[in-house]
């Protein structure tokens, strides 16, 4: 086994081990989520917690770490007789980004329960990380369901398993940590408030601290048991110390002035529902646990504000989470007194100071376009030289709901919500023998299956003799999510202030739409000379938004060299992962200027999309009374469809729902050609 790294030896992220400290004292808390770029400790601070976390009691032989002391009745392995036990070290259980449901939970053997009526169940890792700690890295790229299922654990207590009436539950009480890079995608407003803290790690810019860092990760590298021997009274006066908070937890009290502050602190920063207040709450108890104190004080409170409300005020993916330090200092001051005194007129507006809060406030709202009553009449580029020089970004209009646009036949992708595809998780459509382990029952089928054979097996009473080639595995039809590739025109002929603004709106409502249907997305842009990937494929939404915002217009219109970039794209991504089907979304008035036949040319770019069977949709920003129809053209050339801007609105009257269409029919890929109701 190998030697971790010291706890105490990680230098600096101050908030980083508070947070874990915290939840090691208090796992009520509610486990910590840690964001930050690549390379800044983050696993190595999980991993060195375990080392300080005290031991265990457990029942001898349990696979589910009963107490001895209180055992669990409902313990599928028990019952257990009180008292006795072994002791060992607190777990530390990873989840790896591709485990399955039942990896996670655990899974129930069919086969003896429909033959034998017998519950034999092995268990998962929530199983494994009871009473210990269960830490998922990369848990931005965890798929929702299981975030869903290890967050209602961790909330509950408990796990359930349930498969076709037959259902285990077992205790899975655990401290959770999840770790995360913001520019591989974000996670969910509503997964994000089901962790109790949060905290924002970043490399140091100091020559120092930086020094020091790569000296003590050298001297681990080159001898780890004795560089953990030289940290080992430290380790051990900290280990000290958690266990004499933990026994000092419960005399804290929390007076009802902190109860004041924390309350009057949540509904300033207009935190949704409760689970703020209640969190808060437990931080500042084990922040006065922590500080040997029996008594909650205001620091208290400021702290836990910073650890357990910046990811909460989280609305959308565009929004940066944070909090405005003045406005908390002042919102604590005005509850400071007991009872009512200097609490009942809060300002609405936040601090008047003026002064830098040193985090991001909340969303980052771009302004409406500037007034006007639309577009020059005539062609869009009229007045404008066609390779006019760059001209300043242009700030998006609100953005709105799209209509719904999706990949034709059935595919077999990640989970999402764009797409029909085949699932673990949908409506049941059918069943089929199962290729390896078998994880949906699919009941009926398995009857049918073993009826025939009930005579020549030698039933003689009720029971249904079933055998393992009786077993049909249930076949489910859900969503999926699928790789939104965004190629933007960014000439010179869309330059027109308020008509780009209007375009990018649309664009940044399209990107809105992919994060809430778990879509990877890129964002290609051609204008003067060529073409550029703005953004390689990513699951960080916020990312694209960010590069669509500074995207500068002007010069020519290179069009089937934007056409030709995501070829390349598309055809890379679909060596790397080819279940992920695409949807190429060309943002464009279809004009095509530039060399010799620069419209042949983006015509012959358009078909090798439409050879492959890329499904297309050509977003129209033609305007003006005299329109040539030349985005309708490039969607006919793209065998895909042509939607205006005023279509692409959910509430627009002008379309309707819609599948984007390829023209091969059935040589779209993974399924048939099937137009949405």
């Amino acid at each position: 086994m190998s030697t971790p790294y010291p706890f105490t030896a990680i230098v600096g992220q101050d908030d980083l081990r508070l947070g874990l400290l915290l939840n090691a004292v208090s796992p009520a808390v509610g486990g910590v989520l840690v964001r930050g770029e690549k390379g800044t400790a983050k696993s190595t601070a999980v991993r060195a917690l375990a080392a300080l976390m005290p031991e265990v009691d457990v029942v001898s032989g349990c696979r589910f770490s009963c107490d001895p002391a209180s055992p669990d009745p409902a313990c599928p392995d028990g019952p257990h007789e009180a008292g006795g036990g072994v002791s060992r070290a607190a777990r530390t259980v990873e989840l790896p980004v591709g485990a399955s449901e039942d990896r996670l939970v655990g899974a129930l053997d069919i086969e003896r329960a429909l033959a034998e009526g017998v519950k034999a169940f092995e268990p998962g890792l929530l199983a494994d990380a009871h009473r210990g700690i269960l830490y998922v890295d990369e848990v931005n790229l965890l798929h929702d369901h299981l975030v869903d299922l290890l967050l209602d654990a961790a909330a509950m207590g408990a796990s359930y398993v349930e498969r076709e009436g037959v259902s285990v539950r077992h205790a899975a009480r655990f401290l959770l940590v999840g770790t995360m890079n913001p520019e591989e995608g974000e996670l969910r407003p509503q997964l994000l408030d089901r962790f109790g803290l949060t905290v924002e790690v970043a490399a140091s810019r100091e020559t120092d601290q930086r020094v020091e860092v790569v000296r003590r990760r050298l001297a681990y590298d080159d001898d780890p048991a004795g560089f953990a021997a030289r940290w080992a009274d430290e380790e051990g006066t900290l280990r000290e110390r958690i266990v004499a908070a933990r026994a000092l937890l419960p005399q804290v009290t929390l007076g009802d002035r902190a109860l004041r502050q924390i309350a009057a602190t949540c509904a300033a920063f207009e935190v949704d529902g409760m689970r703020a207040d209640i969190v808060m709450a437990r931080t500042a108890t084990a922040l006065a646990a922590w500080a040997e104190r029996t008594d909650v004080l205001a620091e208290d409170v400021r702290q836990a504000a910073l650890l357990a409300l910046p990811h909460r005020r989280r609305r959308n993916p565009f929004d940066a989470p944070g909090l405005d330090e003045d406005k908390l200092d002042d919102t604590l001051e005005q509850n400071s007194g007991e009872g009512d005194g200097g609490g009942d007129d809060p300002d609405p507006d936040g601090p008047g100071g003026g002064g830098q809060p040193p985090r991001e406030d909340g969303p980052d709202t771009p302004p409406q376009p500037e007034a006007g009553d639309g577009d020059t009449p005539g062609l869009p580029s009229q007045g404008r030289p066609a390779g006019g020089g760059e001209q300043q970004p242009v700030r998006a209009a609100e953005p709105f709901r799209t209509k719904m646009l999706s990949v034709p036949g059935i595919g077999e992708g990640a989970a999402g919500r764009r797409s029909r595809a085949r699932t673990e998780h949908g409506r049941t459509t059918g069943a089929r023998r199962p290729e390896g382990l078998l994880t949906k029952l699919h009941l009926t089928a398995t009857v049918q299956a073993a009826a025939p054979h009930q005579h020549a097996r030698g039933r003689t009473g009720r029971g249904l003799v079933v055998r393992r080639d009786d077993l049909r595995q249930a076949t489910r039809e859900g969503r999926e999510g699928n790789l939104v590739l965004f190629v933007v025109d960014g000439s010179g002929s869309m330059a027109a202030r308020q008509r780009m603004g209007a375009v990018k709106g649309a664009v940044l409502s399209l990107l809105l739409d992919a994060y809430q249907r778990r879509d990877k997305v890129g964002l290609i842009t051609f204008r003067g000379k060529g073409a550029e990937v703005a953004l390689p494929p990513t699951s960080s939404v916020d990312t694209a938004a960010a590069r669509l915002e500074t995207l500068p217009t002007g010069g020519r219109t290179p069009l089937a060299a934007g056409l030709l970039k995501a070829h390349d794209v598309l055809r890379v991504e679909r060596l790397r992962d080819p279940s992920r089907r695409p949807l190429l979304v060309v943002v464009t008035d279809g004009r095509a200027t530039g060399g010799p036949d620069p419209v042949a040319l983006a015509a012959r770019a358009a078909r090798l999309h439409e050879a492959e069977g890329t499904a297309s949709v050509v977003v129209d920003c033609e305007s003006g009374v005299v329109r040539l129809g030349l985005a309708g053209r490039l969607a006919r050339d793209l065998g895909g469809t042509a939607v205006t801007l005023d279509e692409l609105r959910a509430d627009s009257i002008a379309g309707l729902v819609r599948d984007v269409q390829g023209t091969q029919g059935t040589k779209g890929s993974n399924g048939s050609n099937r137009r949405a109701a």
